[in-house]
C-alpha cells in the first residue's frame, strides 16, 4: 500500500457583515467576534494530526480562520490564489439572507445560463484550480496531512466533481457550513475517501448565511 497523505479542505469562520452583502472577493470583510471562535475551535480541534503544510486564500476572512491554525501547528502560513472565492458579477449587492439576489430585476441579465453559471467564473474553472491545489498540497504534504483554507463555492465544486456529480446545483444544499472540514484521503496519487465534519458545528447551528461566501 502507498502512503497515505490526507488534505482538508477548511471553509472560514463566520464573517462580519452587518448589511447582509454579497461580499465575494471585496477587500474589507473580516470575520465575526463568532468567527474567530469558530477558527480557534477548529485549530484546538486539529492541532495533534499530522498536519505539516498551511495554505489559504488570500481574502481576509480566510488569512483569518488560518491564523489559529498556524500558531497552534507553528507553521507558516503560504497564501495561493487558487484558493479564491469564485469570481461574482453580483458581488455588491445588498442581498440580505438566502438568496434574495435573485429577486432584483436588474439583475435578471445575468441569469441566462445557471449551467455556467453565467453570472460568475465558469464551474469548470473553479474545478480546475482547485484541483490543482489540492495536487500541490498532496505532493508538498505527502505521508503527511495539509490543510488548504477556502470558501464554500471552491470547496463544494471539487468535491461535486471528485464524487462524479454534475456541477450545477442549488445553494441551499451544499454540504459546507462555516468553518467545517472537507477532508480528502490519498493512497499515494489515488483518492480513497472523502469525509465531511463540523469541528465548530454548535457555533454554527442557527447562524444565518450569506451566498457568495
Amino acid at each position: 500500500m502507498a502512503e497515505t497523505t490526507v488534505v482538508h479542505l477548511l471553509r472560514h469562520g463566520e464573517v462580519h457583515n452587518p448589511g447582509g452583502v454579497l461580499y465575494g472577493r471585496l477587500p474589507g470583510y473580516h470575520l465575526s467576534e463568532t468567527g474567530r471562535l469558530m477558527a480557534e475551535t477548529v485549530a484546538k480541534a486539529i492541532a495533534h494530526r499530522d498536519i505539516v503544510k498551511l495554505y489559504s486564500s488570500p481574502l481576509e476572512r480566510a488569512q483569518e480562520t488560518a491564523a489559529p491554525l498556524a500558531h497552534a501547528l507553528e507553521l507558516e502560513v503560504a497564501t495561493d490564489v487558487r484558493l479564491i472565492e469564485a469570481d461574482n458579477l453580483l458581488q455588491g449587492a445588498p442581498v440580505g439572507m438566502g438568496l434574495a439576489v435573485l429577486g432584483n430585476p436588474r439583475h435578471y441579465r445575468y441569469f441566462w445560463n445557471p449551467l455556467r453559471p453565467s453570472w460568475g467564473e465558469r464551474y469548470t474553472e473553479v474545478v480546475a484550480r482547485m484541483r490543482s491545489m489540492v495536487d500541490t498540497a498532496r505532493e508538498e504534504a505527502r505521508g503527511h496531512e495539509a490543510v488548504l483554507v477556502s470558501h464554500q463555492l471552491p470547496i463544494w465544486m471539487i468535491r461535486t466533481a471528485a464524487e462524479g456529480r454534475r456541477l450545477w446545483h442549488d445553494p441551499r444544499r451544499r454540504q459546507c457550513a462555516l468553518a467545517s472540514l472537507t477532508t480528502f484521503t490519498f493512497d499515494g496519487d489515488r483518492l480513497v475517501s472523502i469525509g465531511y465534519s463540523e469541528p465548530a458545528g454548535a457555533l454554527v447551528k442557527g447562524r444565518p448565511s450569506v451566498p457568495g461566501a
